[in-house]
């Protein structure tokens, strides 16, 4: 709703027989670009072409081997051609990589963008963010809720392709399969805009395609501040469900890292800017400054000391996901959010004289609000959100219709 420029890449490689799923499994790949002018829509497109590239000249050696040197191959070419122009000085992107093989899901992940895998009514998230906020939680500098109070910026991210010559890269996985698993990619234009678990709620109740839709009208209406991917997967064949059916179990340990070049800058930023204010003579932000940068300091050195605690499994095994677990069950509070996000555009639709079909958007709402009297969540929830979708369709029409009007404010 606020950005000229798309710079969200995706794709998706279904293998096309069962010999080829069976060697490369289904790819599906998220990227979210950063840089001025047109560098990170390049960066993106770059790693969402790239990486499938890379993967399938690598056929002969372990899917996740395979991934992690293509993603790495895919760094080091966005890297040069960043380096080549000036325009395109330091572009970078995040890259979240899900592939689905005969071990299982195995997952590839640099940046904020996420992974998520539903199971019944089970939400995990699979990836750990690379931001400073998400660091310094798992450090333990900061508290949930000092991270969720908005003090430390959540789009600081402390690693992404393209920047520097070689990148880390997360290995998660294989996390076993189930007939009806569902994952959801995506960019932080969506999880940015709507909480886990109401998107782990939302995936239970939608067909995929449908949940898509939903997703990025959903955080359009919420302001739609940031460019919004979405790619939702079920696991339909039965060929894709794992021999392996351990429980999902959600790990909270550290892993080994190195210390990020990202907060080495923010450092280095915050002690500049602590002597400066000190000169000044502004000694209360200039303290502030201080205590940040020991913080991004001691967050760093916490990465470089991070032990994998004993007793993980590692012959079969990479990282430590999941990350978090949510309750992916529709409930009433989810329920009256939607339909007040329906009212409010409604409000925007009849001042705008919109023509959409009010009767029979009236009807299933009086249904959906039966359901939920009768405390039938689910129900009521896939009614309200299959009305959502269906008002923003027609609203879509209308906008074609008079291209003047660009804009829904809510």
């Amino acid at each position: 709703m606020r950005r000229a420029m798309n710079q969200d890449a995706m794709t998706v490689m279904l293998a096309d027989s069962l010999a080829t799923w069976q060697r490369l499994g289904h790819l599906f790949i998220v990227a979210d670009g950063m840089g001025a002018h047109a560098a990170g829509e390049l960066a993106s497109k770059l790693a969402v072409e790239l990486i499938p590239h890379h993967y399938l000249k690598l056929r002969d050696q372990a899917a996740a081997v395979s991934l992690h040197k293509s993603i790495s191959e895919a760094n080091a070419e966005i890297h040069r051609r960043g380096q080549a122009n000036i325009e395109f000085r330091n572009m970078g992107t995040t890259c979240s990589v899900l592939a689905l093989l005969p071990e299982g899901a195995v997952v590839a992940h640099v940046g904020d963008s996420r992974v998520y895998q539903l199971r019944g009514d089970q939400f995990f998230q699979l990836t750990f963010d690379h931001s400073l906020v998400w660091e310094m939680q798992a450090a333990g500098e900061v508290t949930d809720e000092t991270a969720r109070s908005g003090v430390i910026p959540k789009n600081v991210i402390t690693r992404s392709l393209g920047p520097n010559l070689n990148v880390q890269i997360d290995l998660e996985g294989p996390f076993p399969v189930r007939q009806g698993d569902r994952f959801l990619l995506c960019s932080d234009g969506l999880s940015g805009q709507i909480s886990d678990e109401e998107l782990g709620a939302l995936m239970r109740v939608l067909h995929p395609e449908q949940t898509a839709q939903l997703f990025v009208d959903l955080s359009n209406l919420r302001g739609g501040p940031d460019n919004i991917t979405a790619i939702v997967v079920e696991a339909a064949d039965p060929r894709l469900v794992t021999s392996s059916q351990e429980a999902i179990v959600v790990h909270r340990a550290g892993r080994p890292r190195t210390f990020s070049p990202a907060l080495g800058v923010v450092t280095a930023v915050c002690f500049l800017a602590a002597a400066l204010l000190f000169m000044l003579h502004i000694l209360p932000l200039a303290i502030v400054t201080s205590v940040l940068g020991l913080i991004a300091l001691a967050t760093g050195l916490v990465q470089v000391y991070w032990t994998e605690p004993k007793g993980r499994p590692s012959a079969a095994r990479y990282g430590s996901g999941p990350y978090r677990q949510f309750p992916a069950k529709p409930n009433l509070a989810l329920f009256e959010n939607l339909a007040g996000t329906m009212k409010s555009l409604r409000e925007a639709a009849v001042e705008r004289r919109w023509k959409i079909d009010w009767r029979a958007i009236d009807q299933q709402f009086a249904q959906a609000r039966a359901k939920a009297d009768k405390q039938d969540f689910t129900a009521a929830v896939r009614i309200q959100a299959l009305l959502l979708v269906e008002l923003m369709r027609q609203i879509r029409q209308q906008r074609k219709l008079s291209p003047g009007d660009s804009s829904i404010d809510l």
